[in-house]
């Protein structure tokens, strides 16, 4: 069956499309990233600019923009709402399988390939990035095609390293407009760990590292020199600052502990990450087949061990670790099926067992606990997220089906004999689970964690007004409120509050533009009703204030309007 569905790049990408595609819309965007970047893409539309990206209508200087123009482009073709912000990773998502079919039939044989993309399909983090509305997939793929090129120019002796070198250049390029440097830093942490593996032997000429660095710079100035020369070194400053934030410090209450991303890789690549562990240790023929697994090793523990020491932590970061995962599990596969034989190691194949029944245990149980709810939900001291509970969601013990279904696949693993039909069916037990998780538990989630302030928003669309948040961060006002561009109103009070010294606009920072235009909607004489939302623990902060009025509260949200003060200006 294997076989069948994964024969050749078409039947690959008919897969892809059947499993990311359907049901993207099915749920709201979730705050922060994917309601951010949306929200930039509306707003390149709305005002027309498409080299510049924003937020709240003020320069966003955290990311670069080519994810927003995929954005941009799906949206002008399926309108502006969920689906539209994520069609560009299902698209990542066909692209990226065909990709590791290419690269896997090219390095090792087509078995190996099939294997390769099975383990990427059965893998839970894989499955559902692409059925998300954030950079990194496109971000990944970008810095992997370019490693995989750099790779390629350390096996060839001919004519096409000058080729190898520019696609190199390419993606690498990409991968910095899609999201920053950090792709060039991974690059040549890795290339300078192989060159040391390897008795400092440099595989590549001067000549090459010219070509890579050119056209690297060439794609980088498509847009970065272009903004550089149109609005000055604002965008470099910022961007470069927020880095250097991330690296340095806890950045946005994302401090996490040293192995945090060693937790996420073991439970988020089940059960990839447990053929890993073992994969590490398969040996391959080939001169080539073992440079690449020497790459793909190296890739994988500078990633790690880079967003490892970095100080804010988040589950995306590490993301990179999935291709050269899942590329060493599906050696130990190949290997295995080649010998027909299992050769796990006794203690792996326990921890398999281990963390497989604790997440297909956990699956099943969410939707019992949340039925009955009322007997714990005293026992939870945060405010919001006890309020969080309270939304009105139903569920079902059907819910837990797709538990069910990876908690089959595990136990048939761990007692049948067959190696090839058992391995199969644990992958195929886990896209099952993932696909019907994403289909009954996640909307489910979203109603919890966030539907009551989504509503609240979306209902003002129509209605011309300030939406703002106070205590805490979320562009959910932006992008479901469907704010329009500053009014001359809302430019007026930009120059009222110039800090000391200024005479320009942008000598503001993003972050103290933001700072003082939420100030002046709570407190300043604003020309139409503005409406706030605040979380339950904080709501004091905004009753003591007499302008405002209290319209309601629904799960962990308190709504607030404040009426205008000022006649329109005309």
């Amino acid at each position: 069956m294997m076989k069948i569905l994964l024969r050749n790049e078409f039947t690959i990408c008919v897969l892809a499309a059947l499993l990311f595609i359907p049901f993207l819309g099915n749920v709201h965007l979730f705050d922060w990233d994917e309601i951010n970047f949306a929200e930039s893409a509306r707003e390149m539309i709305l005002s027309g600019d498409y080299l510049s990206v924003q937020i709240n209508y003020i320069r966003f200087t955290e990311k670069p923009p080519l994810f927003f123009w995929m954005q941009v482009v799906s949206m002008k073709i399926f309108g502006v709402n969920e689906f539209a912000a994520r069609f560009p990773n299902a698209i990542c998502g066909m692209v990226t399988l065909v990709v590791l079919f290419k690269i896997g039939k090219q390095i090792f044989n087509e078995r190996f390939a099939r294997n390769w993309i099975m383990i990427y399909l059965g893998t839970f983090v894989t499955f559902l990035y692409f059925k998300s509305g954030i950079i990194d997939p496109w971000f990944n793929l970008f810095i992997f095609l370019a490693i995989y090129n750099f790779y390629q120019l350390t096996t060839i002796n001919n004519h096409n390293r000058t080729k190898l070198a520019a696609l190199t250049g390419l993606y690498l390029g990409l991968a910095v407009l899609t999201k920053g440097p950090v792709a060039i830093l991974i690059s040549i942490l890795v290339y300078i760990v192989i060159v040391v593996l390897n008795r400092f032997r440099f595989f590549i000429h001067f000549k090459e590292f010219m070509i890579i660095f050119l056209t690297t710079l060439l794609v980088c100035f498509a847009w970065f020199g272009i903004d550089l020369i149109q609005n000055g070194p604002t965008f470099l400053i910022e961007f470069l600052e927020r880095q250097i934030a991330i690296f340095s410090t806890n950045d946005a209450d994302h401090g996490e502990p040293f192995f945090y991303h060693w937790w996420v890789l073991l439970l988020g690549c089940f059960p990839a990450s447990i053929f890993f562990m073992q994969g590490m240790f398969v040996n391959v023929n080939k001169a080539h087949q073992k440079i690449f697994k020497q790459w793909m090793l190296v890739l994988f523990w500078v990633t790690l061990i880079l967003f490892s020491i970095v100080k804010t932590k988040i589950v995306h970061y590490s993301s990179l670790c999935w291709f050269p995962l899942t590329a060493i599990a599906s050696m130990y596969i190949t290997d295995a099926f080649k010998k027909n034989e299992p050769k796990l190691h006794l203690k792996i194949k326990g921890l398999m067992a281990i963390v497989g029944i604790l997440l297909s245990m956990v699956l099943i149980l969410l939707p019992f606990a949340l039925m009955n709810k009322d007997r714990w939900i005293n026992l939870i001291d945060d405010p919001f997220a006890k309020a969080n509970l309270q939304a009105q969601v139903q569920w079902y013990w059907v819910d837990g089906i797709g538990g069910f279904i990876l908690l089959l696949g595990i136990l048939f693993y761990l007692i049948s004999k067959q190696y090839k039909l058992k391995t199969g069916l644990l992958f195929l037990s886990v896209t099952l689970c993932c696909l019907y998780t994403t289909i009954m538990i996640v909307p489910k989630i979203e109603a919890i964690s966030q539907a009551a302030n989504i509503e609240f928003f979306e209902k003002r669309q129509n209605e011309d007004c300030y939406v703002e948040t106070v205590a805490y961060k979320s562009y959910v006002p932006y992008f479901y409120a469907r704010k329009k561009p500053n009014n001359k109103a809302q430019q007026k009070m930009i120059d009222s509050v110039m800090i000391a010294g200024s005479s320009q606009p942008d000598t503001l920072s993003t972050k103290q533009m933001e700072h003082n235009f939420n100030e002046w909607v709570l407190n300043g004489d604003i020309d139409k009703p503005a409406y706030f939302s605040i979380k339950i623990q904080n709501k004091q902060m905004l009753d003591t204030l007499p302008s405002l009025i209290k319209l309601y509260e629904k799960n962990g949200f308190v709504f607030y309007k404040r009426e205008a003060k000022i006649n329109p200006v005309q």
